[in-house]
């Protein structure tokens, strides 16, 4: 069983790192955060020999207003580099809507409500008001996408959004540059990780997620904190640490930790420099990026 600040953690950053930021622009009214950083240095390494640099960033996935980070030795890395590489490539929010049809849909005659129980049914219709959202929302949705998409719905009204978050930046300045953008995923990847989960195991993470919504805007600005001050061991700290279910950490982590480090590694092989952002819990702590490519003896050299 994930305990409720694990379960909340994976939801905020999935809904982040998987949804366009139109697909729920419109849906929640960001108001002002309170006292957000005016100035951020946020961590970033790098991976060099003769011929090849890769620089690593590690992003969140939605930020307040008024964060300056694009700066420094960070924004020389970006301006400097050949290819940005990102956990997905460039989708449409169309592209996204597709997925959600193709991976989330219940079967014709089923509702998500009636599978909830009288509890949890409560619980649930209960958070959809108060988020300003109609209890039938999501009634023809398999369980992981309110689990997804509630904790978005919830900072939003902390004034967060993925429109400002670093993803959305390093877009947004890409296609100004024409800078070629690649995945290191694809969608199908990415929304398959959810329906790898039980019925069972997708309702206890929804119930986990609605009981724990009023803890978001702490856990949010925590991350954010952490973050700003380019604390990479204290992020991975309030990302990673106690998680209680080995098998989610392993699907939502790890795995993918192992797989991207192997195409770092391949990568490294080629010439350029490349530019490569990917969620900050990816690449500090035991078992991340970082920590793989220093067992398999790269040198990593912390730029800011």
């Amino acid at each position: 069983m994930m305990t409720l600040k694990t379960t909340l953690r994976a939801a905020t950053l999935a809904a982040a790192m998987l949804l366009a930021p139109a697909t729920l622009a419109s849906q929640a009214p960001a108001t002002p955060a309170a006292a957000p950083p005016v100035q951020a240095k946020p961590a970033l390494w790098k991976l060099a020999d003769k011929d090849t640099t890769i620089y690593l960033f590690g992003t969140i996935h939605i930020l307040p207003d008024g964060v300056d980070w694009f700066h420094g030795p960070l924004a020389y890395a970006f301006n400097h580099s050949d290819v940005l590489v990102t956990e997905l490539p460039d989708v449409a929010p169309v592209e996204v809507m597709k997925s959600i049809a193709r991976y989330g849909v219940l079967p014709a005659g089923e509702s998500l409500r009636e599978k909830l129980g009288d509890e949890r049914r409560g619980r649930y219709e209960a958070a959809m008001t108060a988020l300003g959202q109609q209890p039938a929302m999501f009634d023809r949705s398999r369980p992981w996408v309110p689990a997804m998409l509630l904790p978005l719905l919830a900072v939003q009204k902390y004034g967060y959004a993925p429109d400002r978050g670093v993803e959305a930046t390093l877009d947004a300045r890409a296609k100004e540059r024409k800078l070629p953008r690649e995945g290191l995923e694809t969608l199908d990847f990415q929304f398959g990780l959810f329906t790898q989960q039980s019925e069972a195991q997708q309702i206890e993470f929804l119930d986990t997620v609605v009981k724990g919504i009023p803890e978001m805007k702490g856990l949010i600005e925590a991350m954010v904190k952490a973050w700003s001050a380019g604390d990479a061991d204290q992020l991975a700290a309030v990302l990673n640490a106690d998680d209680d279910d080995p098998a989610f950490a392993e699907m939502m982590l790890y795995s993918r930790n192992r797989t991207w480090t192997k195409w770092i590694e391949a990568r490294m092989q080629q010439p350029g420099t490349v530019f490569l952002a990917v969620g900050a819990g990816h690449l500090a702590g035991p078992k991340s990026v970082g920590d793989l490519l220093t067992k398999d003896g790269f040198r990593l050299t912390r730029v800011q």
